[in-house]
């Protein structure tokens, strides 16, 4: 495995799987690296609380770790992401209150680019008060740029209703910012 400065190809970041399966350190490393800043963007985006967020991520990579011995199919971020949504679900399901997203907390905390911080605290509001299962279809599609094809393997879904939840929650998505891009247009 190569470890230089280049972006990693296919190749890299399968041959760093093959080896963390046999128990590398180094490979762990190459694929923290490589996956980490996605994997906090999922988690903080599922959960929608830094704190709760750290303590997914932390728990994702514990567990990539702890089981690295079982992954068995060639598509690791698949298998990466499978862990961080389970992890990210008990993380939900543990907490009673499910806090709506505090603009003050996050809103010089945002993990992707919209130049209108304003119109970012919304969409991450909206996104909030989506269903689970569309957050986490659009997120994967939207934020992280997975394929439905590897939403469905995931989320251990079939390929069209990944589609369908992807469509759905943009949908969900534009009526919930309806009255937000209305008064942005007539400013």
């Amino acid at each position: 495995m190569s470890l230089s400065v280049r972006k990693p190809n296919e190749d890299d970041l399968r041959e760093a799987a093959d080896e963390l399966r046999s128990g590398s350190a180094v490979a762990f490393q190459f694929l923290y690296k490589e996956y980490s800043h996605s994997v906090y963007r999922f988690c903080f985006r599922m959960v929608g609380d830094s704190v709760a967020a750290q303590d997914a991520f932390q728990e994702t990579f514990m567990k990539v770790y702890e089981h690295h011995q079982e992954f068995r199919g060639d598509n690791f971020a698949a298998w990466l992401f499978t862990i961080a949504r389970r992890v990210c679900l008990n993380h939900l399901r543990s907490k009673k209150d499910h806090a709506i997203f505090d603009e003050e907390e996050h809103g010089s905390n945002s993990l992707f680019p919209v130049n209108d911080i304003g119109m970012q605290l919304c969409v991450n509001n909206a996104l909030m008060l989506l269903p689970l299962q569309l957050r986490e279809a659009v997120i994967l599609r939207e934020y992280e740029g997975y394929s439905y094809q590897e939403i469905a393997l995931i989320v251990s879904i079939d390929i069209s209703l990944a589609k369908v939840r992807v469509h759905r929650a943009r949908l969900l998505l534009r009526k919930l910012l309806a009255p937000v891009m209305q008064e942005w247009y007539e400013s």
